[in-house]
């Protein structure tokens, strides 16, 4: 077993950096059928050329590498416990090595270990089984989507659907209500797998194992196999679309397990996963440790950017949107130009911040003066060289919401006039924009290479002792790209979709499977 650390370290080098085809294939579809022009097309079209330069940069196509959770089936005799501190020398080199996130965060002191090891992290499965080899597969799911992860316990009345029972009827009016409620803030088009029974925590269970399964595959239950078909075509009927951004494209995969239950206990669970469905597997050979095959690799790789789309309808169709350059510091006239769909180009300052800042700011000085200035909702992950400087090695956008409590009062506090996050945020930011001069510009989530290479350098950081993630780094930007999706005049366009898309879900309610 001399290369099995080295081979768990290639498993997740490789699941951070490229996605299996399978995921390819139902993001390629997706992008062809998108109407052209459209704002969730020009953001597949962003998605589909980070996944390019992740492959190139070998780096991580997400800036959150997310809590890795590995599936492990072994022949029996094999030393699991050896196997456990392999798995753990090569998570930690792995983060060394910038190709996951430092992530592991102690729950009551808040401290990050820096290394991605800690009590409950990585999560490791470990099955024995009469094969003679080691099957080995990684999940790297990020907290966004996470986040997005629901329960049902039914019956249950449901918004927009009314009453959900316990029967198979009951099991797709939650299925369908998970992907609205999930909305853009778990990076959509997204994946899901579904757990129906067992109890709270084997049903979640069921849910993340479903993510194992390939997209195309067939579900051996005829009724779940009706059932997924049926997920899977309905749920792009509700207009959320890439991003929240409405569009044709919200859901790209759907599988669903059953287990038996209690009589007094009926859960469904929903795993939602994003694009960037991060995901492979290795069969190993239980002598060596050496790589056998991988999984999840059938064929030759596609090439997304070659995908047949309507690119010059596309770009003829960008040309119409407005363009706004903007420097900080920015001043409130400029902002209050701004409309919803605007696209904003911001060159020059920006800087970091996410939950722990956000609560720091609330009755701390910031460590930089931030009137007129750019608040970036991001964990990048940080590399140092041996002269000691940072250099950014993926830096998407996280999830705004979580910032929902702080926000408006921290930009009337400090004077910042825009925030770049995903998700949109929420009536109390909404009317803070409004009051103060602001605005919520939505970057796209998951891509992580693309807006790297919009950083041009690192000028400093503060507040590290919060760790890399939840640092405030202060970086000059070039061509950073984002839209306009809450404006200071009351607009958000988060709120229409789940407005609109809340109106059509209400037409599955009526009975389909009996």
């Amino acid at each position: 077993m001399k290369k099995f650390e080295e081979s768990m370290y290639q498993l997740i080098v490789e699941t951070s950096t490229n996605l299996p085809n399978d995921v390819r294939r139902a993001i390629a579809k997706a992008k062809a059928k998108e109407n052209a022009g459209t704002r969730a097309a020009l953001s597949l079209s962003t998605i589909t050329e980070n996944i390019g330069m992740a492959d190139e940069n070998v780096s991580p196509i997400c800036q959150d590498t997310g809590m890795p959770t590995f599936e492990v089936k072994v022949p029996v005799g094999v030393n699991q416990i050896e196997m456990k501190k392999a798995i753990y020398a090569a998570v930690e080199r792995a983060t060394k090595d910038t190709k996951l996130r430092p992530n592991s965060v102690d729950s009551l002191t808040g401290k990050n270990s820096g290394n991605n090891l800690g009590e409950g992290t990585p999560v490791i499965h470990f099955e024995q089984w009469e094969k003679d080899v080691i099957d080995v597969r990684l999940i790297l799911k990020g907290g966004g989507c996470e986040n997005k992860n629901i329960q049902y316990s039914l019956p249950a009345e449901l918004e927009g659907l009314g009453r959900a029972g316990r029967d198979l009827d009951g099991i797709r009016k939650c299925i369908m209500h998970s992907v609205y409620q999930a909305q853009g803030q778990g990076c959509s088009a997204g994946f899901i797998g579904v757990g129906i029974g067992g109890d709270r925590t084997t049903s979640y269970s069921l849910a993340k194992e479903q993510l194992f399964r390939t997209v195309d595959d067939v579900n051996e239950n005829e009724e779940l196999q009706k059932l997924e078909d049926y997920v899977s075509e309905n749920a792009n009927k509700l207009g959320i679309g890439t991003m929240g951004f409405g569009g044709e494209a919200t859901l790209l995969g759907c599988k669903i397990g059953a287990m038996n239950r209690l009589p007094a206990s009926f859960f469904v669970s929903v795993a939602y996963n994003c694009w960037a469905y991060r995901r492979l597997g290795v069969i190993l050979d239980q002598e060596t440790g050496d790589i056998k095959e991988w999984l999840y690799k059938d064929g030759e790789k596609v090439d997304l950017n070659k995908v047949e789309q309507e690119v010059a309808a596309a770009e003829e169709s960008a040309g119409e949107v407005r363009e706004v350059v903007l420097e900080a510091p920015i001043t409130e006239e400029q902002i209050r130009e701004l409309k919803v769909g605007d696209v904003v180009i911001i060159n020059g300052m920006m800087h970091t911040g996410r939950d722990a800042i956000h609560h720091h700011l609330m009755d701390h000085d910031a460590p930089i003066d931030l009137n007129g200035q750019v608040i970036y909702h991001c964990g990048p992950v940080m590399m140092k060289d041996d002269q000691g400087e940072w250099h950014v090695k993926a830096a998407g956008p996280t999830t705004s919401i979580r910032e929902e409590p702080y926000q408006g009062d921290i930009m009337k506090k400090f004077g910042i006039r825009a925030v770049i996050g995903k998700g949109g945020m929420g009536p109390k930011t909404l009317k803070a924009l409004g009051e103060h001069g602001g605005v919520y510009l939505n970057a796209i989530g998951g891509a992580a290479q693309y807006y790297a290479d919009c950083i041009k350098k690192v000028k400093g950081v503060d507040l590290l002792e919060f760790g890399i993630p939840e640092a405030m780094w202060h970086l000059e930007v070039e061509g950073f790209a984002a839209i306009v999706t809450m404006d200071s005049h009351g607009n958000s366009l988060h709120a229409d979709v789940d407005k609109s898309s809340l109106e059509k879900l209400a037409q599955f309610k009526e009975p389909v499977f009996k």
